[in-house]
């Protein structure tokens, strides 16, 4: 009995000396995170470069910076305005939707609209047989009275061959 009191003492022993804690994984937002929040800006220095893809060292400290905001709390709202605030709307993917920005949003359906009208009846009328429309009685030219002379005589002669 000893024995295995000393085996159930000696391996209660073990376990606890190679059982580690464990610790809550770090409040440091990961690269995704961070990258979530940097594509919705664009690099204030580069042109046209999103900040998540942008290998200057600028945009390194930006993306530090959203990582260090994201590590206090901040929302991705709080962080976009901060950019905002910082640099102008100009930093932002998207515009927002106040004032004359809605031109950007609605002006290109509308001129898609508009094109794909204008096609749709320009298609309509090249499809469409040409009608000749007869003159009016009044105004006969001279080249129509003699066709008209002509077609009189041409059926005369039908009728006597008959």
């Amino acid at each position: 009995m000893k024995k295995y009191l000393r085996a159930i003492t000696l391996s209660l022993i073990l376990t606890t000396l190679f059982t580690g804690f464990v610790f809550a994984q770090d409040d440091t937002p990961t690269d995704n995170e961070v990258n979530k929040v940097a594509h919705q800006l664009y690099c204030p220095v580069c042109e046209n470069t999103p900040l998540d893809v942008c290998p200057t060292e600028a945009c390194r400290d930006w993306r530090e910076l959203i990582r260090t905001m994201l590590a206090e709390g901040k929302t991705e709202d709080e962080i976009l305005q901060h950019f905002v605030d910082q640099y102008g709307d100009r930093v932002l993917a998207q515009p927002p939707r106040t004032g004359l920005n809605w031109v950007i949003y609605i002006a290109p359906p509308l001129i898609i609209l508009f094109g794909a009208i204008i096609l749709f009846r320009s298609l309509k009328e090249w499809t469409k047989p040409k009608v000749a429309t007869p003159a009016s009685g009044e105004v006969r030219s001279e080249a129509s009275a003699k066709r008209d002379d002509y077609v009189a005589r041409l059926e005369e002669e039908v009728k006597k061959r008959k």
